[in-house]
């Protein structure tokens, strides 16, 4: 007989294999076939029996809804005061007495989350946990469904798995965090999504470019820190406030930022100017071919404020605020309203006297006059801010689903002067970190407005109403490039320059890009099939 083969054959190839032998090897074959099948089953079944109890762990989760639903204060989706009745904890009731003197020093670059000192409710840091853990579990999953479909599984296989893994991306995008108040500001060689001369609204007072301003501030965009914010689509806008009604209820900056959504949503519908006052301090326009309304509310501090008179009986650039009295300019107009957007602050920089319960008891940049407690520009911002909110949440007549959003300050860039004594603000480029002052108030402004809007939420019944920020303050301030300056129509003002206001188009724009976001987030448009 001769030998076995010392090298491998198979059992068909053999030309010594025995009858036996070829058998032994189809039987071992078919036998590894069913194994292996067995395997893949068992696999798959324990995949998606798996999938289904993460499912059910994370989403019967109080934290993981939190925690994909939540972000820091100044940025975080709206939620209802419902949402955190669960034992939130309130703001101190007033961080005042800090705030009765200049907080202009001592003041650092605010991190990404500005209120975690102030505003802490115990179950924040074990939501965000949970969360964090619910998405690494679901990235886990898919990793290992990815693992076993290139290395298992058949046709059939694969189709099945890639359910399960696209469930699982799902599951990781409603958890990433967007914080727009963060980031810097980047080349944008695209340009603006309107100019000067395709926005037939535009105000000569804000058309720079008309009056010989260089473009360079054109090319920019904001870029938010680990995220992206997305280019301004007038389109998605109209398709997300169809129906509605939106106003912009604060001082000139709340125009200006009015002006600017006029501009960007006229280049996909153009708008019908329905209304203006005798003074121009309330319009409404109307978009007919989405039954969307945008209108602007004049108040310089959102309280009852009248101006001071002097000798003569003259008005003056002082105002007797009513901290108790909410102003009825804008509180008359809230009933009609889907959304507003409330501003405002830098009308507290004048020598402003406070009333409460029918009587003087302090002042504002006052200097120490004789009897009068300076409280300074930080406190009565808190106190007319919170009074606001306050109003809208108990607002008998409103609608059970108004949103309310709060820009944050945004301050002017003047230097060597003011408006009408030299001031200027020619930079060509927007301003590095460093050149910011740490010591601004705005710092302090911003604080005080994204705390009072965690209060509002947190201890009040607002029902179905919801509260939001729009962080602006950051960006804002490095953008001392996007003003006016002595760029405009000298038939109005003379011998000014405006750093105060933005041009348009300009960094402003922005702020409506961040409103687009945040409606989308709680108000998708409806798909069109």
């Amino acid at each position: 007989m001769a030998p076995l083969p010392t090298t491998p054959f198979s059992s068909t190839s053999s030309p010594t294999a025995s009858p036996s032998r070829s058998l032994l090897h189809s039987n071992s074959r078919e036998w590894d076939v069913v194994v292996q099948r067995n395997v893949k089953s068992s696999i798959l079944l324990l995949l998606v029996v798996s999938t289904v109890f993460v499912f059910s762990v994370v989403y019967t989760s109080r934290g993981f809804v939190a925690a994909a639903t939540g972000e820091a204060i100044s940025q975080r989706p709206l939620v209802t005061a419902e949402e955190l009745a669960d034992g939130p904890t309130v703001v101190a009731e007033d961080n005042v007495a800090a705030e009765r003197q200049s907080p202009a020093a001592g003041i650092s670059l605010p991190s990404a989350n500005p209120s975690a000192a102030a505003v802490s409710p115990p179950s924040t840091a074990e939501q965000t946990e949970t969360g964090d853990q619910s998405k690494y579990i679901l990235y886990a999953l898919t990793v290992t469904v990815s693992t076993y479909t290139s290395k298992f599984c058949d046709d059939a296989c694969v189709h099945s798995l890639t359910i399960f893994s696209c469930v699982g991306e799902v599951g990781i995008q409603v958890e990433e965090k967007c914080d727009m108040s963060m980031g810097k500001w980047v080349r944008e060689p695209k340009g603006p999504v309107y100019t000067n001369l395709t926005c037939p609204t535009l105000p000569d007072l804000k058309n720079c470019q008309k009056y010989g301003k260089d473009p360079g501030h054109l090319f920019w965009r904001w870029q938010p820190d680990g995220c992206d914010l997305p280019r301004f689509a007038p389109e998605r806008f109209l398709d997300v406030v169809r129906g509605k009604r939106l106003a912009f209820i604060g001082d000139s900056l709340a125009r200006n930022q009015m002006e600017s959504l006029l501009c960007l949503l006229s280049q996909a519908e153009t708008p019908v100017n329905a209304y203006a006052d005798a003074f121009d301090k309330f319009r409404t326009w109307h978009f007919p071919l989405h039954d969307f309304t945008l209108t602007v509310t004049w108040t310089e501090f959102y309280a009852h404020a009248v101006p001071v008179v002097d000798a003569d009986g003259k008005p003056t650039a002082s105002f007797d605020i009513h901290l108790d009295r909410l102003n009825t300019n804008w509180t008359t107009r809230l009933p009609e309203l889907d959304y507003a957007v409330i501003s405002g602050g830098n009308w507290f920089f004048r020598v402003n006297y406070l009333w409460e319960g029918g009587r003087r008891v302090g002042c504002v940049n006052c200097r120490g006059e004789a009897g009068l407690t300076d409280f300074g520009i930080a406190y009565a911002v808190r106190r007319v801010v919170r009074a606001a909110l306050e109003g809208i949440a108990r607002c008998r007549d409103c609608k059970p689903g108004l949103v309310t959003f709060l820009r944050t300050y945004t301050p002017d860039h003047f230097e060597h002067g003011s408006w009408f004594n030299g001031g200027y603000c020619n930079r060509t480029r927007p301003l590095e970190e460093r050149e910011v002052g740490l010591g601004h108030i705005g710092w302090e402004l911003r604080r005080v407005q994204s705390e009072e809007v965690a209060r509002v939420r947190e201890t009040m019944t607002t029902g179905s109403r919801r509260f939001g920020v729009l962080d602006v303050t950051k960006a804002m301030m490095l953008r001392a490039d996007g003003h006016p300056g002595g760029h405009y129509d000298k038939r109005w003002v003379r011998n000014a320059s405006d750093c105060l206001h933005w041009c348009m188009p300009g960094p402003v724009d922005m702020w409506n890009e961040m409103l687009l976001r945040r409606l989308a987030e709680i108000s998708p448009p409806p798909v069109v099939r």
